[in-house]
């Protein structure tokens, strides 16, 4: 028997697997290229307006500048990867499904439960900062607080749930409002670029290799590893929307690449603009760092007004979107047994329901019972390092073990360009004890909950009929026909 067949999988007949999937089913063909390619860019553009410049207390102007180049280079790496994997097995577990194949019943668990980490925990620590924006911009006389996350679950998986098609034009449409700002905040701070700003950060004179560059020295740049990693997390999500995309596999490939493509000049554009424009100093503890570097005497201004509301945009953008990518991956997980199978349910507008109703719930209560947005995305990230790693492996095992497999897209350079990513998500996972070791541990004891909940129950009841199962199954059947 194979070790495939070994594992303990709920078979049914073909009647029952019919009605099993049928209520669990999305719409098919509601996007195409152009919009999966705003959805990429939705997931990450409100890491553009906040959360990054922290980056500048851990490393400094040239520390962050250079763990963003490293991080960009592992996410360009890894979409390649990911844009490959995706046009074999266009289906909504995304990663899990991947590493499915790959690595088993055990890797895709591992990975699709580090996705769902960084998917429910993202759109929690999006939320504070909402009500943040909220209070600061004294819209309704709101203060931050539960009234406002409550709010934003509620309205906007209302959105969601009333079709994928309308959800995504929605979040299409905020997300170029976004766009649109950053682009006029660059030009904006441009009269007031000044090189020299850029490293005023005082040096650590203590730290090993420090200078005005690197002002916490060569550790730093390590340090800073998790907040480039902000310009663009997420965008990694943009497969787990295959079954509801048009010729996925022409689709998918074509919507990574341009996502990741728009995100690297949208990086590059504003942490240069606005680190030059105030400094360094002035904005690495700044809530709204682009709003501070516009207001150097600290007034108000029509266009830092423009830009804050811009950036409220822009964190409902990324919110919408990451509760959509979190939707799909508890779908895909539970369809196929991995999580309990009720929460793959879908509406009569084939929506998931509960698939966005329970996690909402979840980011709604550690949202209103922390308030702490920093230790929430600290903890996603977390999630994200691992997944990232993980998924890279996949590509590199499928290519070296099924290297027939049919492939419409391939990655360029191959298994190369997926070790490149690899590596650095590792050195990327280690950097988050650095930055803060008790999200990190948070994290880890989720990790660890949800595998003994694998180990001792889930794995003995999946589905076989489910996309991702039937997948692997047929890779197993063919390699032990291979063998006799």
């Amino acid at each position: 028997m194979s070790l495939e067949s070994s594992e303990s999988a709920t078979h049914r007949s073909a009647d029952e697997a019919d009605d099993y999937l049928e209520r669990r089913k999305l719409r098919r063909g509601s996007a195409g290229w152009l919009l999966l390619t705003g959805l990429g860019v939705a997931y990450v553009v409100s890491g553009d307006y906040s959360g990054w410049n922290f980056g500048l207390a851990e490393g400094g102007f040239g520390g962050l500048a250079i763990a963003m180049v490293l991080m960009g280079a592992m996410y360009t790496c890894m979409v390649f990867a990911l844009a490959e994997l995706s046009s074999i097995l266009p289906t909504a577990g995304g990663g899990y499904g991947f590493a499915r194949r790959a690595l088993g019943p055990w890797g895709g668990f591992l990975t699709g439960t580090a996705i769902l980490i960084e998917y429910v925990l993202a759109p929690a620590a999006i939320a504070i900062f909402i009500g943040d924006y909220v209070e600061s911009l004294g819209l309704f006389g709101l203060e931050s607080g539960w009234p406002v996350y409550l709010a934003c679950f509620v309205i906007f998986i209302g959105i969601h749930l009333w079709g994928v098609g309308e959800a995504l034009r929605f979040s299409f449409v905020v997300t170029g409002i976004a766009v649109a700002a950053l682009i006029v905040f660059a030009l904006g701070a441009l009269p007031s670029f000044d090189l020299s700003s850029l490293d005023d950060i005082p040096v650590d004179t203590s730290a090993a290799g420090a200078s005005s560059w690197l002002p916490m020295g060569l550790l730093g740049i390590w340090a800073a590893f998790p907040f480039g990693m902000w310009f663009f997390l997420g965008v990694e999500g943009v497969p787990l929307a295959a079954e509801e995309t048009r010729d996925p596999a022409r689709t998918l490939p074509r919507a990574i690449r341009w996502s990741m493509g728009i995100l690297v000049v949208l990086a590059v554009v504003t942490f240069v603009a606005a680190a030059g424009a105030r400094g360094s100093a002035a904005i690495q503890d700044a809530g709204n760092p682009l709003v501070e570097a516009l207001q150097p005497d600290g007034e108000a201004t029509a266009l830092s007004r423009i830009v804050n509301y811009a950036g409220l945009a822009g964190l409902v953008a990324s919110f919408f979107s990451l509760i959509y990518a979190g939707s799909r991956q508890l779908f895909a997980l539970s369809r196929a047994g991995y999580l309990p199978k009720f929460l793959s349910l879908t509406s009569s507008r084939k929506a998931p329901y509960l698939g966005l109703l329970v996690p909402g719930a979840i980011g709604f209560a550690l949202a209103a019972g922390t308030g702490d947005g920093a230790r929430m995305l600290n903890v996603a990230v977390f999630g994200a390092t691992i997944s990232y790693a993980l998924m890279s492996l996949s590509h590199i095992v499928l290519r070296r073990r099924e290297p027939e497999l049919p492939r419409p897209y391939r990655t360029p350079g191959g298994v190369l360009t997926s070790s490149v990513a690899l590596v650095l998500a590792c050195a990327a996972l280690v950097a988050t004890f650095l930055v803060d070791v008790t999200a990190a541990f948070m994290a880890l004891g989720v990790y660890i909950v949800a595998v003994a909940y694998f180990g001792l129950y889930s794995r003995k009841h999946l589905v076989a009929k489910a996309p991702e199962e039937e997948f692997a199954a047929l890779a197993a059947a063919e390699a032990e026909l291979a063998r006799d």
